[in-house]
């Protein structure tokens, strides 16, 4: 795995594929697939800078399974590896076991 370091409040995700069946075993079409919009943090960057000069501390750390926003960040690839570089105020949820 290539090494990428996100700065601010950039999180870095590597998306979790969507599945390709539904629950009855039916095979879905690329075009019928949903866009994922889950994945796990790969890096987390140090947070913002707030207006009296501290930094935010971030709500999420690597390894967290994370529901983000469809439309939100930028895909990038890294060596072989695809991520999406998301702002933290793009990620909705994080997924509890």
């Amino acid at each position: 795995m290539a090494q990428i370091q996100p700065i601010g409040d950039k999180v870095v995700v590597q998306v979790v594929e969507a599945e390709q069946k539904t629950a009855g075993g039916i095979l879905l079409p690329d075009a019928a697939q949903k866009k994922p919009t889950e994945g796990k943090v790969v890096a987390v960057g140090e947070g913002r800078w707030l207006e009296n000069g501290k930094r935010n501390s971030m709500s999420v750390k690597p390894g967290d399974r994370v529901l983000f926003s469809k439309y939100g960040g930028n895909e990038v690839t890294v060596g072989v590896e695809e991520y999406t570089i998301l702002d933290e105020d793009q990620i909705y949820a994080i997924l509890k076991k």
